[in-house]
């Protein structure tokens, strides 16, 4: 099989370490992770990860990502308390991309929604909030988050 097959690039008897170097990263070093409740199905939120979050996700059953802006890794609630615990992770077909199904602690958008996918789009193009908040985002950071994020 080609090197751009991802099941060429891993066996059965893969280990944590393998698994990550598997995985087919962009320029940047990352892959896609879209994260998802494990219990109903919902998108929780998009978010990028780099070889050191995936091996810590898999090491600690935590989500951890990358952030592109602050150019580091980070644990999802380690400011907040709203941390997501791994249920289930895929990869898909590419091996650049994963779905993390986790149980979600309260919220898991930075403005206190329990989704970062909380504004719906009509065919016109209108947006509507439809989002269920579950947190103070003041309480959850100690300080006021912008509509826009921080």
């Amino acid at each position: 099989m080609s090197n751009d097959n991802f099941f060429g690039r891993v066996s059965e008897n893969q280990d944590i370490k393998g698994f990550v170097m598997a995985l087919k990263y962009d320029r940047a070093g990352l892959v896609t992770v879209v994260v998802q409740d494990a219990l109903t199905g919902d998108v929780l939120m998009l978010a990028h990860a780099d070889r050191k979050a995936v091996r810590k996700t898999l090491e600690t059953g935590v989500m951890h990502f990358y952030s592109r802006s602050r150019k580091k890794m980070w644990r999802k609630g380690e400011e907040s308390g709203n941390e997501q615990l791994l249920e289930n992770l895929y990869v898909d077909c590419d091996g650049d991309a994963l779905v993390a199904q986790v149980r979600q602690v309260k919220a898991a958008c930075h403005l206190g929604y329990r989704s970062c996918f909380s504004n719906h789009v009509d065919r016109n193009g209108r947006v509507i909030n439809v989002g269920r908040k579950v947190d103070d985002p003041r309480k959850m950071y100690g300080k006021k988050k912008s509509a826009r994020g921080s």
